[in-house]
């Protein structure tokens, strides 16, 4: 992979949450998963860039969701597209790579 085709690690978080999530991949959803499985709290904004970027990159792709009801508002639901499953999976190997064989002091 080029230099520029490694996912970032906030990319990588939302991508996963993504795939966690499914069905339910709403931007709210993604951010209260990241929150729930890191403790990380992310900005709903930070949220809503990534996936902007990650689609415009063609990693995830997003579709319109009508309300349920007569009241609500449309929803974007989000889903990884095969490339973002491969360059998903290739970040985590050359991590995986990386790790293999170190042993961090303290730990």
């Amino acid at each position: 992979m080029a230099k520029g085709d490694f996912l970032g690690e906030f990319e990588q978080l939302i991508m996963l949450a993504v795939l966690r999530l499914a069905a339910d991949a709403y931007g709210m959803e993604i951010r209260r998963e990241i929150a729930a499985r890191t403790g990380r709290d992310a900005s709903i904004g930070a949220v809503y860039a990534t996936l902007d970027r990650l689609e415009s990159k063609g990693l995830v792709r997003s579709k319109e969701i009508a309300p349920e009801g007569e009241k609500g508002r449309l929803r974007k639901q989000y889903r990884v597209t095969p490339q973002g499953a491969r360059a998903l999976a290739l970040t985590h190997e050359a991590a995986a790579r990386m790790w293999d064989g170190v042993e961090v002091p303290g730990l």
